[in-house]
């Protein structure tokens, strides 16, 4: 069943994320079962808020407890708060490609 995640970390700051980001590069290592990512900042707070979709949450259980968090460990990035919830829907459209970094 796919999922939405949604990550809020707070005291996460856009530099932790680039090194998170980077780091684990799951950009060019694309985890199982993922299937979007998207992040933003509060930079007012030094808080990020991701959401991610999933195909299932032991995929995304797979790559947070053997990639995500061990990097975030090793990196003192503070863990954030995690919600998953069932997709009801999902709509991408053509232009979403000009939003790759």
């Amino acid at each position: 069943m796919p999922i939405l995640v949604i990550f809020t970390g707070k005291n996460i700051t856009k530099q932790m994320y680039e090194t998170l980001r980077k780091g684990v590069d799951w950009e060019h290592k694309h985890p199982k079962g993922s299937l979007f990512h998207a992040a933003a900042f509060d930079e007012t707070s030094n808080t990020v808020h991701v959401a991610n979709v999933w195909e299932s949450e032991e995929d995304l259980n797979s790559f947070v407890s053997s990639r995500l968090m061990p990097y975030m460990i090793n990196n003192k990035i503070p863990e954030p708060k995690v919600e998953i919830y069932q997709i009801n829907d999902v709509s991408a459209f053509p232009d979403i490609d000009k939003f790759k970094v």
